[in-house]
C-alpha cells in the first residue's frame, strides 16, 4: 500500500458478555503502520446495555472506538448503523459472539482485498462447540459458515466475518433490509443484490473468526428452523422477476431435491450425523418452495418495538476519540 488506509470494524451486539472477548481479541491484531483502525460497536438493545462495558474497556484497547446505540432488536438496524458511521476505506463486520481472531486476521483480509479488487470479501466462521453439544453435531460441524460457489462465483454471502469496500459503487448507499432484521436472511438478501448489481465477492480462507455455539443453538430444532428460514430467503430471491412457468419449474426442482434428501435420510438412518444432514438439507429445499410461494420469512429475533434513530456516542480519549 502506498498511502494510509482507514479500516472500520463494525460489531453488532445484543446483550452478549462475549463482546469483551471479541474486543480483547482485536487488541492482539498485527496492524501495519499505514493502517488506521477504528472499532464501531452498534448496541441493538432497547436500553444501552453494552455502553458501560465498552467505555470501561476503551482506555485499554489500542484503537479508536465509537459506540452507537440503535434500539429496536433488529439486526439490520445495527448493521446499517455501522455502515452510516463508517468513514474508512473498508468496513469489516464481526458479530459479538465471535470471540477469537488470529493476529494476522486483518492482514489476510487486506491481502485478498488488494489482490482481487473485490467489492466484498468473505472469510470463514468456525464453530467452537462445548462438550455438552451432541456428538453428531460436533463431528459434523453443522454451525461453521463458508461461502458457496455457483459456476465458479460467489453469488451471495453472510455478514459475520466480511469485508466491504466502502468506495465501491455497489456498496455505497446499499443498506440491509429492515423487515428481514427480525427474521434473519438480511445478509443473504444484501449480498445477493450486491452480486446482481455487478459486485464481485472474493474469499479469504486464512482470515477465520471463531464463534462459540451457545447452548440454545446446539439443537436439531434450532438448525431446522435456521435452514427453513434460509430456504425461504433463497426462494423469495429466486422468484423475483420469474414468470409463472419458470416458477413452477423451479418449485418442482426444489421439491425433487427435498424428496431426494429425505429419501437419503432414510437410507442413512444408522448414522445420526449423515441422517440429520440430509434432513436439514431437505428442510432447506422445503423452505425454498415456501419462499417462492411468497410466504415471508419466519420471525426469529427481537420483540415488536418501535425503531429509534441510532445515537452515536464518541468515546473521549487520546486514542479513542471518534
Amino acid at each position: 500500500m502506498n498511502r494510509a488506509v482507514r479500516i472500520d470494524i463494525g460489531i453488532c451486539t445484543f446483550r452478549r458478555p462475549q463482546l469483551e472477548q471479541t474486543l480483547r481479541s482485536l487488541a492482539e491484531l498485527q496492524v501495519p503502520p499505514q493502517i488506521g483502525l477504528r472499532v464501531i460497536v452498534a448496541d441493538n438493545d432497547s436500553v444501552p446495555s453494552a455502553r458501560a462495558l465498552v467505555y470501561a474497556l476503551a482506555a485499554g484497547l489500542p484503537f479508536e472506538m465509537l459506540y452507537v446505540h440503535c434500539p429496536a432488536s433488529n439486526i439490520s438496524l445495527a448493521r446499517n448503523a455501522c455502515l452510516e458511521a463508517a468513514n474508512g476505506d473498508f468496513l469489516i463486520f464481526m458479530d459479538d459472539d465471535q470471540e477469537i481472531v488470529s493476529s494476522d486476521w486483518l492482514t489476510e483480509f487486506l491481502s485478498v482485498a488488494n489482490a482481487t479488487g473485490a467489492d466484498a470479501v468473505l472469510a470463514p466462521v468456525l464453530a467452537i462447540y462445548d462438550d455438552a453439544a451432541p456428538r453428531w453435531m460436533r463431528e459434523g460441524d453443522f454451525h461453521s459458515t463458508y461461502p458457496t460457489l455457483v459456476d465458479g462465483a460467489i453469488r451471495t454471502g453472510y455478514s459475520g466475518n466480511t469485508l466491504l469496500r466502502l468506495a465501491s459503487p455497489v456498496v455505497a448507499g446499499r443498506r440491509f433490509s429492515l423487515p428481514l432484521g427480525r427474521s434473519g436472511g438480511e445478509d443473504t438478501d444484501y449480498f445477493t443484490r450486491l452480486y446482481r448489481a455487478g459486485g464481485r465477492i472474493a474469499y479469504a480462507p486464512d482470515a477465520p473468526a471463531r464463534e462459540q455455539v451457545p447452548a440454545h443453538r446446539a439443537s436439531f430444532s434450532w438448525l431446522a428452523m435456521r435452514r427453513f428460514r434460509s430456504g425461504q430467503t433463497h426462494g423469495r430471491l429466486a422468484a423475483e422477476g420469474r414468470s409463472l412457468p419458470a416458477l413452477a419449474r423451479e418449485s418442482l426442482l426444489a421439491l425433487a431435491k427435498a424428496g431426494y434428501c429425505f429419501g437419503s435420510a432414510l437410507l442413512s438412518v444408522a448414522s445420526t450425523g449423515s441422517r440429520n444432514r440430509h434432513i436439514l438439507r431437505g428442510i432447506l429445499h422445503v423452505g425454498v418452495i415456501v419462499g417462492m410461494l411468497g410466504v415471508r420469512e419466519i420471525q426469529q429475533y427481537g420483540d415488536d418495538v418501535v425503531a429509534e434513530e441510532p445515537v452515536e456516542a464518541p468515546i473521549e480519549g487520546k486514542r479513542h476519540a471518534a
